[in-house]
């Protein structure tokens, strides 16, 4: 499997020299990501793409290829797989579609038998390709100018579906998500999640695990799998075709039969992963999981410059089993000393909207050191006039102690983001909404908890 990630030499099978070609833009994606190896185009019809010399077929390249990708029209893909095999290639994605998700089940067992007779591990058909950041293999097959690529991170993601994955890549790449490894698996002919979770599992580079998925291919040999992958990092999934409507959609996607949705997530709870119903959900869990660490236990201290936000946040927490404890006597008397009698210490603190940076300094030292709380829920409202930036920093030092896990709330427009933004940098996992921060929190302590 590492092959497929970090190979020494990749053909690409389908290379053209025509900028709006699948084989144009993959070529073009692995030079431009810096990849080190070798590079062989393979195309009939040109001696030259990208000033890479090109060759009429793969039998032709006499030195050793490590991983096939094939690009090129479903009428001729069989045969480039067999090629492959006789090239002695045991790695090869292939993006091309036509087969089980159009009714193509025929040339699907082949595909499969192929794979059989030369012992070909095959990712796909009809899939998206494949990322690794930390080795510059950019196998994907839509532009840079349209996705934009991650930062190098943690994450790594499985995808069956090449279009929810592509669209999540590239809004994780705009809120400054960090990948380690992305994958789009289409079909599964031979390849599946199972396969994925069990390699990434032992991936040093990946720290948290997230799979969309429309239908488990091997439902046993994947719980098994994840059960044990968890035990170690984390798993996160969102399972498409959870309705009647869904799945009718499904089959004709990935050609993917999906089951009940409540006996999936019993399985799923039962194996330790954690189960996303929306790809909000997805993004708030992998966020929180990618940037904190283990708390000590489920109590929650929040911290605020807005009443009813605090209120929202203890509302959500409720509701999400978190406990909300006051804080000790000794910490109400200390923080009462340093506070106007305006400023209400129980929990939530409520700072008012006359908050400056050092009240919250006062308040975040107190309750890090308070024996009554596990985790701190800030909420921080920009907008508040006697609010300095300084503020910022104030949170990324007490973050940096690593004494509890803490998430923030900010809601507003581009001060706030920019505010945002610098805090994530720092990882610090920041939020819009109470609700979200909540069952982040939530996730947060039920993985670690129960691990």
């Amino acid at each position: 499997m590492d092959k497929f990630f970090n190979p020494k030499a990749i053909a690409i099978i389908g290379a053209s020299r025509d900028h709006h070609k699948v084989g144009f833009v993959i070529l073009k994606n692995l030079r431009d990501a810096g990849y080190k190896g070798k590079i062989f185009p393979i195309n009939p019809k040109a001696k030259v793409v990208l000033n890479e010399r090109c060759y009429p077929s793969i039998l032709e390249v006499k030195e050793s290829i490590d991983l096939a990708v094939i690009a090129v029209p479903a009428a001729i893909a069989l045969n480039a797989l067999e090629e492959c095999g006789k090239k002695k290639i045991k790695q090869v994605v292939m993006i091309t579609a036509g087969f089980g998700e159009i009714g193509n089940h025929k040339a699907e067992e082949q595909l499969k038998k192929i794979c059989a007779k030369y012992k070909i591990r095959l990712i796909g058909p009809n899939c998206l390709g494949l990322l690794n950041n930390h080795a510059g293999v950019d196998t994907l097959f839509l532009p840079a100018s349209r996705l934009v690529r991650p930062k190098d991170g943690k994450i790594s993601f499985i995808t069956q579906s090449g279009a929810t994955g592509s669209t999540v890549l590239d809004l994780m790449a705009k809120e400054n998500y960090g990948f380690a490894k992305f994958v789009s698996y289409g079909n599964a002919t031979d390849i599946n999640e199972a396969d994925l979770i069990e390699y990434l599992g032992n991936d040093p580079l990946t720290e948290v695990i997230c799979i969309y998925a429309e239908s488990i291919k091997e439902g046993k040999r994947f719980l098994r799998v994840a059960h044990q992958v968890v035990k170690k990092k984390p798993v996160i999934i969102l399972k498409g075709g959870t309705t009647s409507a869904g799945a009718k959609a499904a089959l004709s996607h990935t050609a993917s039969l999906a089951g009940s949705f409540e006996v999936f997530k019993g399985a799923m709870k039962q194996a330790g992963v954690i189960v996303a119903e929306t790809l909000e959900d997805l993004f708030n869990y992998a966020k929180i999981l990618e940037k904190s660490f283990a708390p000590k236990g489920k109590k929650v201290q929040i911290i605020t410059n807005g009443g009813g936000f605090g209120i929202l946040a203890a509302d959500y927490l409720y509701k999400m089993n978190l406990i909300m404890e006051e804080p000790t006597q000794e910490t109400i008397k200390k923080l009462k000393k340093q506070f106007p009698s305006t400023y209400i210490v129980k929990n939530p603190i409520d700072l008012t909207g006359s908050a400056h940076a050092e009240d919250y300094e006062k308040a975040l030292d107190a309750c890090l050191k308070d024996k009554n709380s596990d985790m701190i829920l800030l909420i921080i409202l920009y907008q508040t006039p006697e609010l300095d930036t300084n503020i910022v920093d104030i949170v990324i030092h007490a973050n940096k102690l690593k004494k509890k896990p803490m998430a923030v709330i900010s809601m507003g427009g581009d001060f706030t983001q920019k505010y945002k933004n610098i805090l994530e940098k720092h990882q610090i996992p920041c939020f819009t909404y109470p609700n979200n921060a909540a069952a982040a929190l939530k996730v947060l302590a039920e993985y670690y908890l129960k691990v």
